[in-house]
């Protein structure tokens, strides 16, 4: 029971995290804004780089990007909610039904995935030339959530055993 209480807890504070970050957004939306705005602009990249053809500098496509970011995160935290809840149900039951409540933890770790190595990593990271800016940089902080994700996803994942 210990593994999968912890298993249930992990996947709370998961999705408390997303909730966070997504509630913060909303409610600070400028301070992220910008960092989204520098991003997709690229103008605090290497001078003259030539990978600048990439940048977006028209403020509705700043702000369609921030909206997509904020409901992947509220998405994946929502997620995590129903996935938690679900293990919660299923703490009692057999290893086999333990098993098909995962479900709804490994779509919101797939999804917060998708959004901070993907989104922030490949997309922000690399095509956009996020790497070189040193002051709009949030490769590291990606880095901590999605591996957190990530980690939280095969733990989840190992198989349980049946109670006794």
């Amino acid at each position: 029971m210990t593994v999968r209480l912890a298993k249930i807890v992990m996947a709370l504070s998961l999705a408390g995290f997303a909730l966070l970050v997504a509630f913060g957004n909303l409610v600070d939306y400028g301070s992220n804004f910008a960092f989204v705005r520098h991003v997709l602009s690229m103008d605090t990249t290497f001078p003259d780089n030539a990978l600048m053809g990439r940048a977006i500098t028209r403020p509705v496509l700043w702000h369609a990007g921030y909206a997509l970011i904020i409901a992947a995160e509220a998405a994946t935290g929502l997620l995590l909610v129903v996935g938690a809840a679900s293990l919660w149900r299923a703490r009692y039951a057999s290893a086999m039904a333990f098993q098909a409540a995962k479900r709804w933890v490994v779509a919101g770790c797939t999804l917060g995935f998708v959004l901070w190595f993907f989104g922030f990593m490949a997309v922000g990271g690399e095509w956009f030339a996020m790497w070189q800016s040193k002051v709009w940089n949030g490769q590291e902080a990606a880095f901590r959530f999605y591996m957190a994700l990530l980690g939280v996803l095969v733990f989840v994942n190992q198989p349980d055993a049946e109670l006794v």
